[in-house]
């Protein structure tokens, strides 16, 4: 989870919401990926995504069985599809994500039964860290808006 908080900084540096990821293939990291949707104007370009398209490339397969996601946030709906998709044997998050997780916050689609692929899934691995680095940017993020916002109007 460290890699993954590393490559969440690398997000954060680029103005980018710090969500980072790494992929474990026995006991080596395969893949890494942060988020870069602003950067990239990519809707797709998610830590997760990203990491999963290197995850292919390296083991020359779309499917990546016996693989561990390590993720700074809970995967969102899009990324949750893509790791049942890829057959990823098993998801450690960071924290949580209230307003859109899919690994059980608002919905779990990680372990839909009717699905051919569920992922193991462990929560709160350096849970804190994980958290802090979000909070961080969303208040960092509401200081710079209310400082380049207008003035309030005068009626001198």
């Amino acid at each position: 989870m460290k890699e993954a908080i590393r490559q969440a900084k690398k997000a954060y540096a680029l103005d980018e919401v710090p969500i980072g990821c790494v992929i474990v293939y026995e006991g080596k990291i395969i893949a890494r990926g942060y988020n870069r949707r602003n950067t990239d104007k990519n809707t797709l370009a998610h830590a997760e995504l990203n990491a999963i398209r290197k995850a292919s490339r390296k083991l020359g397969d779309w499917r990546l069985d016996g693989c561990t996601m390590y993720v700074t946030l809970e995967p969102c709906q899009m990324c949750a599809g893509a790791i049942v998709q890829s057959r990823i044997q098993k998801v450690i998050m960071g924290c949580r994500n209230p307003k859109a997780g899919c690994a059980g916050s608002i919905l779990n689609l990680l372990q839909v039964p009717q699905f051919n692929h569920q992922a193991e899934i462990e929560e709160g691995v350096l849970e804190d860290q994980c958290s802090e680095l979000i909070k961080e940017f969303f208040r960092n993020l509401r200081e710079k808006r209310a400082k380049t916002a207008a003035p309030p109007f005068s009626q001198e």
